[in-house]
């Protein structure tokens, strides 16, 4: 059992804020975090037609859903300063595209991997061109049944494109008695040991914790500056303490499980020799 891969999941939570977002990032390489995780969408094409129009009170003040989803998303300006900064700090870092032209534009940086949010799980022609490009692929499971989940991975074996399978529950946050962590052995069965990893929107890192001890290979949570910010996700979202609480734990994972096996520790026994008042006849 070797230590969980680490995503910090940024996504919307630097709020439009380049300064905000790099700060993120610098945030999750002190935490000893492997990588960071944006969402790249074009607006005009993945908000509903329903639901463009309807107005939302944001930090811009009163506006429709779509402009407020224009404000947040960020641009190649910068992602070129994100990817340079990323290589500066030696951290990775990737996103999940929500329609083909955001996977086209991401195509550019030439990233290890891509992600597949759980609600593009069943975009079937938009995971097609995500598994044509062959790179590693995360892809979150909340909402979807095992049926669904196994559909969608066929498209990736069938492009011979490697993967992760996220255990995921798509509620921000979720509530502890909705987590189920235990499915992830179940995906395990089906997907094997090394293909299954845990994307959490919990408050707490336990959960995470209980993930990487049943062999989650990667672990991706929410990162925020602070949680009372501003934003659908910070509250679902790990600050510093967690991060850090977090990371800690995970790289301890392999040596507090160990092996199964039974090992009579000569420090153990002559701890109990101290305490052995009888001789067995």
């Amino acid at each position: 059992m070797k230590k969980p891969y680490l995503i910090g999941e940024i996504g919307i939570n630097h709020n439009g804020s380049l300064q905000m977002a790099k700060e993120l990032i610098l945030l999750a390489k002190n935490c000893k975090f492997d990588a960071v995780k944006f969402q790249k969408r074009d607006p005009d094409i993945c908000v509903p037609k329903d639901q463009k129009k309807i107005l939302r009170n944001t930090p811009w003040g009163l506006i429709t859903y779509l402009n407020y989803k224009k404000k947040l998303e960020f641009g190649l300006k910068e992602y070129v300063a994100i990817d340079k900064y990323c290589k500066k700090l030696k951290i990775d870092w990737f996103a999940s595209p929500w329609d083909i032209n955001s996977l086209n534009f991401l195509k550019q940086f030439k990233l290890k991997h891509h992600k597949v949010a759980s609600a593009m799980l069943k975009n079937y022609a938009l995971l097609e061109k995500i598994a044509k490009d062959k790179k590693k692929t995360f892809i979150s499971t909340g909402g979807a049944n095992m049926q669904e989940i196994i559909k969608a991975t066929k498209i990736f074996k069938k492009h011979k494109c490697s993967f992760i399978v996220m255990h995921s529950v798509s509620l921000y946050p979720a509530e502890d008695k909705s987590l189920n962590i235990n499915y992830i052995i179940e995906l395990q069965k089906k997907f094997g040991k090394n293909n299954v990893g845990y994307s959490g929107h919990e408050r707490t890192t336990l959960p995470s914790i209980l993930a990487a001890s049943l062999g989650a290979v990667a672990i991706e949570r929410h990162i925020t500056l602070d949680r009372t910010l501003w934003g659908t996700d910070q509250s679902a979202s790990l600050s510093k303490a967690g991060m850090l609480s977090l990371a800690d734990s995970c790289a301890k994972v392999d040596t507090i499980m160990g092996d199964g096996k039974k090992k009579y520790l000569k420090e153990e026994n002559k701890k109990i020799s101290t305490m052995t008042y009888w001789k067995n006849k």
